[in-house]
């Protein structure tokens, strides 16, 4: 492609608003463009990087007999109606109506639309199991659109779907999405993790994040640093054994501590440590109030407190649901003499606190000298705080340490979670009906766009990978006018197209500086450049990434081209 014929405008100056690398040289490189908050166009040479990433993913879908289809934006609300999620997804659902007012939704995801297509399709356990996948644009409400292509309002995404008679088929398509997703992560060269994760608004159980290594990452990982264990902070287990205290139990003291109303301002004024403070927080759970125990120096984790009250939603309760409960305000709640019939929830850890510090449920008061068992009672011990560095890890093999990820893959075992509600049923060998076993299984194709960008770059631009590079060399005369330069250009350019290059051949009346700023910020793996050596044969060679530069003869051009992509 000549470069005066396509559509590349580059920006020599950071753009204001664009404040993560990858989204700085998106813009910058000409790859992208915004068009509001959360939504891009993709110019020629981000089309042509989507391409790529959408034909790896491709190849390995047809792997393990995925069979593409391509499903509506435009989703009638009956169907999310039927399984809940049109009350219950959150803002986060583009709702719009016709001009005959029925309600519509635009494609957050599409668990609804897949499951009753196969229901009016597949009866019969003999056309099980099927994997159907698509690649399509999505639309979601983000609160806050942040570091481009990220975290958008409209973005690109492969999702599939398997249907199974058994459990047993799901299992085994599960562990074959899993590897196509190691092995598509791995083609397209990222530095990635598969942690444990939780399922979210899509719901079902047994589910994995793949996970993009990155400082600017909006989810923390735990990692061992002796195995392969890794989870997603939000399910990472705690697996200690607490050691019972040798310390003899003291007197329950009620004490004043006036204006001390964080656990470390309370914890200093009694001279003490926030591990022998207990922590008392009021959740709404679906609609019961519940009090739960951490230690101090722990925090709760509500995806957790979710899964052990089996709710539907979980929040913190609103201060005046917690002054109604308790008679008393935020800064001095504790689980000693609560009104009969409230739950207590605590965390494994706050078993084992001896002469603890707790709220006495009255404004500027503490207790000192708690004790549970003795002072007050826990309905249920649990796993409920988020894992900290230099815990065990929960594989039992080494501890725990964080690094920061960008979710750009997620797989689910959905199980019955729609099948049931949507009535989505087949005939069982033995003439019964039964409900399809579900799998879910996402890439974020943009965001994987965007990943790539942010791990592949420099401070003079791109320096894309081979394999998703928009082309794979940048041919550029210094001087077009000069006509042994342009004659070259010309006969080298139809050389390459001719051996199935894909060439960026510069003919622009720019000068020389400006072209080489351009080659490096798009960062095409190598750039050809014809200069003042033209008359010789010579032509200069530079490698972007391993930013070595060489003279060869032009007749070598090709030998170096097969050696550097073969």
């Amino acid at each position: 492609m000549k470069q005066s014929l396509t559509f590349i405008p580059t920006l020599r100056e950071v753009p204001a608003d664009a404040d993560v690398k990858s989204h700085q040289l998106l813009l910058r490189a000409g790859f992208i463009r915004q068009n509001t908050s959360g939504v891009y166009s993709f110019l020629p040479l981000g089309k042509k990087v989507l391409q790529k990433v959408e034909s790896i993913i491709r190849e390995e879908m047809e792997v393990i007999n995925g069979v593409e289809v391509f499903m509506p934006a435009l989703q009638q609300a009956e169907l999310w109606q039927e399984t809940g999620r049109w009350y219950n997804y959150g803002p986060e659902l583009f709702r719009v109506k016709d001009r005959h007012e029925r309600d519509f939704a635009l494609g957050a995801t599409h668990e609804e639309v897949i499951t009753s297509l196969l229901r009016d399709e597949i009866k019969s356990y003999k056309k099980l199991p099927l994997t159907l996948f698509q690649i399509q644009t999505k639309f979601r409400d983000e609160k806050r659109p942040r570091f481009g292509l990220l975290r958008g309002r409209e973005f690109i995404m492969k999702d599939a779907y398997s249907f199974h008679a058994s459990k047993e088929s799901l299992d085994a398509t599960y562990e074959d999405m899993k590897q196509a997703y190691t092995n598509i992560f791995t083609r397209l060269g990222l530095n990635f993790r598969s942690v444990i994760a939780d399922s979210g608004s899509i719901g079902g159980k047994d589910t994995h994040e793949f996970m993009v290594l990155s400082e600017i990452g909006e989810d923390t990982i735990a990692y061992s640093d002796s195995s392969n264990y890794a989870a997603n902070i939000e399910m990472a287990e705690v697996n200690i054994q607490y050691v019972d205290s040798e310390e003899k139990q003291e007197t329950l003291k009620k004490v004043e501590t006036p204006e001390q109303k964080t656990i470390q301002e309370v914890a200093e004024f009694l001279e003490t440590v926030p591990e022998k403070c207990i922590k008392t927080l009021v959740f709404k759970a679906d609609d019961e109030l519940i009090v739960v125990l951490s230690r101090g120096d722990h925090e709760i984790n509500d995806i957790k407190l979710k899964k052990v009250l089996d709710a539907q939603t979980v929040e913190m309760a609103d201060p005046l649901e917690v002054k109604e409960l308790l008679q008393c305000e935020i800064g001095s709640l504790g689980p000693i003499k609560l009104p009969i019939g409230v739950k207590v929830l605590a965390d494994h850890a706050v078993k084992y606190i001896v002469n603890g510090v707790c709220g006495a449920n009255e404004k500027g008061w503490h207790y000192t000298g708690a004790n549970p068992g003795r002072d007050f009672s826990v309905d249920e011990y649990a796993d409920l705080r988020f894992i900290v560095e230099g815990d065990p890890s929960p594989d039992g093999m080494g501890t725990v340490k964080f690094a920061k990820g960008i979710e750009v893959g997620h797989i689910f075992k959905l199980g019955t979670t729609y099948s049931i509600p949507m009535d989505g049923t087949f005939l069982d060998e033995n003439g019964k009906s039964q409900p399809y076993i579900m799998g879910c299984y996402g890439i974020g194709v943009s965001r994987v766009m965007a990943a790539v960008a942010e791990q592949y770059n420099d401070d003079y631009g791109f320096m894309w990978p081979n394999q998703l590079s928009p082309y794979d060399i940048h041919l550029i005369p210094v001087n077009m006018k000069d006509e042994t330069q342009a004659q070259m250009a010309e006969e080298l350019y139809k050389l390459l197209k001719s051996y199935r290059y894909e060439v960026l051949f510069d003919d622009r009346a720019e000068r020389a500086g400006v072209k080489f700023a351009d080659a490096d910020l798009i960062g095409l793996p190598i750039r050809v450049t014809i200069g003042k050596r033209a008359s010789e044969g010579i032509i200069e060679l530079k490698y972007r990434q391993a930013g070595e530069t060489v003279e060869v003869q032009k007749e070598e051009l090709l030998e170096k081209m097969q050696a550097f992509f073969n």
